[in-house]
């Protein structure tokens, strides 16, 4: 018999009164904390900053004589919003950048400038190198993935790249790192071999990628013994298995003391009705709205039809599926350099920031990294900035509520979500997922998924006596709703809390909301 906890939290009143009426469907929840499953590790929380638009130029550096307040050239503000949602990795120089990038362009005094072919055709002052990135990592204490340049480079220059960051031996490299102001190896945790070898990064077969793994796999790595690098594999891009299949039939063969890798890659965005994506970012009708959650969904059936060929070689998931790639790519914002991939961010992102975390957290005994694309300014992103101004995204605020579940428990949850039918369109209303945390306790998300109709939600958890319950939710006016510079206030979360009777928690969820709460014993 459920152990039932109620409460009367109070709702968000914006477009729509958010009173429970006896109209509201109901979803009736139930937690179990007696069977806690996998750890939903914090890296799936990770971001991606490519050399891309003003992703990395504007968006992380300004340069030491900017006006901007800056350490070291790198922004104050950046980081301080960083810091805040506890970034725990960062993916560097990309994407399809990273395999024409070279990394002495980008150490010490004198730069190299290039031609960036990959994003525009525009200069690259490589002003923002090895030492400004790893510089980054540690003012928002996260940790490096560096995406190493298959596509056009060589297992030499790779190696050269990390003995430059890792060594700490008196190496001829390790002295220059030293010359150029960081005598201590750095860290690196995780390190990409390529990206999308099968297009961008080499429109490589299959064949072609694992012969190039094999060497890449057993001949670069970290200096530093005592702290290994992650090495993570180009995994698929489409639901196609064949790639998936060759890489882990590789990797079983040959897996060993002189090749082995931890991770495979999974890239998949959220994009409707064709390529190029032209789904508008803002000013888009329920349809639409309903449309691209519909594609962010398929992320579920695509990560199992993956993790099913993986767990064929690898039963024991020792390789972790990472999927460094994920987000909404809609239509570039208006006067903007479609090249740049920048894109405005409304509420309808942060339901598609929360679905994707939540397929992610279900699946925490395989995806044990992710990626968000990306980190600022480009695609969905955290941040907007121009020039000194800088706003937060309803994407930024999903990612600042999902903190408690870093590093949690997965608890199974139980319920039925209904319905939501737009046109031909049938989607769950409802969508959830529990955690227990570090902090002993147990945290929902909760996510109303329906944009028009409130959600009352009656939680109950087996084996767990709540004392109270409180926490936040993240709605708006409108599913497009947006922050702006002028006003960037118009989509953040608001406190939420309530009172405790007879040991039931009742909810309302605002439409097209998310919501988390904690249960604290």
């Amino acid at each position: 018999m459920r152990h039932l906890m109620t409460a009367s939290l109070c709702a968000l009143a914006l477009a729509l009164p958010m009173s429970a009426k006896a109209a509201d469907p109901v979803i009736q929840l139930t937690v179990d904390s007696g069977k806690p499953g996998a750890t939903i590790d914090r890296h799936i929380f990770g971001q991606f900053a490519e050399q891309l638009g003003h992703g990395v130029y504007d968006g992380i550096w300004v340069g030491k004589g900017s006006s901007i307040p800056n350490t070291r050239g790198i922004r104050n503000d950046v980081v301080a919003a960083l810091k805040a949602i506890k970034v725990p990795n960062v993916r560097w120089p990309g994407g399809c950048y990273a395999d024409s990038y070279h990394w002495r362009d980008g150490v010490g005094e004198k730069r190299q400038t290039r031609v960036n072919t990959a994003w525009g055709n525009v200069v690259d002052s490589n002003e923002f190198g090895t030492d400004e990135y790893m510089d980054f990592i540690d003012q928002i204490d996260s940790e490096a993935y560096v995406s190493l340049n298959v596509g056009s480079g060589t297992v030499g220059e790779a190696q050269d790249w990390m003995e430059y960051v890792t060594a700490d031996q008196p190496t001829t490299l390790a002295k220059e790192r030293a010359a150029n102001g960081h005598p201590a190896p750095y860290r690196v945790a995780m390190m990409g071999i390529g990206n999308e070898s099968w297009d961008c990064g080499g429109l490589m077969t299959a064949d072609d990628y694992t012969a190039e793994l094999r060497k890449y796999a057993r001949f670069v790595g970290s200096y530093n013994p005592k702290e290994p690098s992650l090495k993570i594999a180009v995994g698929p891009g489409t639901p196609d298995t064949r790639w998936t299949e060759a890489v882990m039939k590789t990797w079983k063969e040959r897996h060993g003391w002189s090749f082995d890798i931890q991770g495979l890659s999974l890239h998949s965005y959220t994009v409707y009705d064709g390529w190029p994506p032209h789904m508008p970012a803002t000013g888009f009708d329920e349809a639409a709205y309903a449309h691209v959650l519909q594609e962010t969904l398929k992320m579920g059936p695509l990560i199992d039809k993956q993790s099913a060929v993986m767990d064929s070689y690898d039963p024991e998931k020792k390789i972790a599926l990472v999927v460094d790639e994920w987000g909404a790519w809609l239509a570039p914002t208006p006067g903007t350099n479609k090249d740049f991939l920048m894109q405005q961010n409304s509420q309808r992102d942060a339901v598609i920031a929360a679905l994707n975390i939540n397929i992610f957290a279900r699946r925490a005994d395989r995806v044990r990294m992710a990626n968000i694309a990306q980190m600022i300014n480009v695609l969905q992103a955290m941040i907007l900035t121009d020039g000194p101004k800088m706003v937060l995204t309803p994407t930024y605020h999903v990612f600042k509520l999902y903190v408690p579940f870093q590093d949690a428990t997965f608890l199974p949850v139980t319920y039925d979500a209904g319905s939501y039918v737009q046109g031909n369109t049938t989607l769950p209303r409802f969508d959830a997922i529990a955690a227990k945390g570090k902090d002993g306790k147990i945290w929902l998300s909760l996510t109303n998924l329906d944009p028009k109709t409130p959600l009352l939600v009656d939680a109950a958890a087996l084996g767990f006596k709540a004392k109270s319950a409180s926490g936040q939710t993240l709605s708006a006016p409108k599913v497009d709703s947006i922050n702006t510079f002028e006003k960037p206030d118009v989509v953040t979360p608001k406190a939420i809390s309530g009172k405790l009777k007879n040991g039931a928690v009742m909810l309302t969820l605002p439409p097209a909301s998310v919501t988390v709460v904690s249960l604290e014993p």
